[in-house]
């Protein structure tokens, strides 16, 4: 703040105006004192303190910035939040060769730090397979105690160790709490198998804490190879089969169409996963995921109502932003399907 280089249009108020526009503007912004502390100290009226810091703002006596880290977009995370009702929206940007790379390792990054403000002391924290929860975990460093639980299988049990279960492990490391993992895959070749698993001890005490979690992260999957899990497991003839019903994308083994209906619901009971009535009813599921190559995934997920907040990226949000008609809010948890 510097009354005589303010600029041409702040000269229009006299020096003494000036400085008392200076010095009230000071204790108002940078200590930080009432408008009726500083009327009572230069002896006038809150409303003529008011007046002046609003002609200060008008004049440019006064100029105001926000702030927030460079990898941040502001104005785009906030457009986000609004368009689709979500309680958080946080956009990062996108790298160099984003469309080629969904899910870009600094998402999960911004997540970890999101996680750090969201979880409670005794918060139950549920972690679903996805590259971008992997990246996500990997990248805690302070989180209050709490329980962590995995929400679904392994994409490959060979690779558990360094997958979700090292992630269940990780988040619970960092917060010093109980950790639930998950030792099965996610996807199996019958219903009856995947029944089977879910009576096993140590899976079963998992799927007790299912209904006791209250903030959630999940990955989100374009229904193309390299881009889903649950799409490459399947065989051709399945692919083929699910994407006559329209997919277009999943979450934690959930398949969803364009419009964010739940699509192939038989996939589930092949599947060892979080049922999606009960990330319905979790107070808070907070999505990771990236990319271009995601944006009508993302969306797609996002009418689906599951979804109370995302971590994204500029590329994926750009294409978000003008995606068909105005989603509902995100917070109206209700199922798209009616039922």
């Amino acid at each position: 703040m510097s009354g005589m280089s303010a600029g041409r249009s702040a000269m229009r108020m006299g020096p003494a105006e000036l400085v008392q526009a200076a010095a009230m503007a000071r204790r108002f912004y940078l200590e930080g004192k009432s408008k009726i502390q500083i009327a009572e100290e230069f002896g006038v009226s809150r409303f003529k303190v008011a007046r002046v810091l609003e002609t200060a703002l008008e004049r440019d006596l006064v100029r105001i910035e926000i702030r927030v880290p460079a990898e941040l977009d502001a104005e785009r995370s906030d457009a986000l939040r609004a368009r689709y009702g979500l309680r958080h929206a946080v956009v990062v940007e996108s790298p160099a060769d984003a469309e080629e790379s969904p899910d870009p390792e600094n998402l999960g990054e911004v997540a970890a730090d999101l996680l750090g403000e969201l979880v409670n002391e005794g918060d139950v924290l549920g972690l679903a397979w996805g590259r971008s929860t992997i990246h996500m975990a990997a990248a805690l460093d302070r989180l209050p105690p709490c329980t962590v639980v995995q929400l679904t299988g392994v994409y490959d049990a060979g690779t558990a160790e360094r997958g979700s279960v090292e992630a269940v492990r990780r988040a619970a490391q960092v917060s010093g709490g109980d950790a639930h993992p998950i030792y099965a895959p996610m996807l199996l070749p019958d219903a009856a198998t995947a029944t089977a698993l879910r009576n096993q001890t140590g899976i079963a005490r998992a799927f007790e804490h299912f209904d006791k979690v209250t903030v959630a992260c999940v990955s989100i999957g374009s229904w193309e190879p390299g881009i889903s899990t649950v799409h490459d497991m399947l065989t051709e003839e399945e692919r083929a089969h699910y994407a006559s019903l329209g997919v277009a994308a999943e979450m934690s083994a959930h398949l969803f169409d364009a419009e964010g209906r739940r699509v192939g619901r038989d996939l589930g009971e092949r599947c060892i996963t979080v049922k999606a009535d009960q990330l319905r009813r979790i107070p808070e599921v907070v999505a990771i995921a990236g990319g271009q190559r995601k944006g009508p995934a993302i969306d797609a997920v996002l009418r689906s109502g599951l979804v109370t907040s995302l971590v994204t990226d500029t590329s994926a949000a750009d294409y978000l932003m003008t995606a068909g008609p105005t989603p509902r809010s995100a917070l109206n948890r209700a199922d798209p399907d009616g039922v």
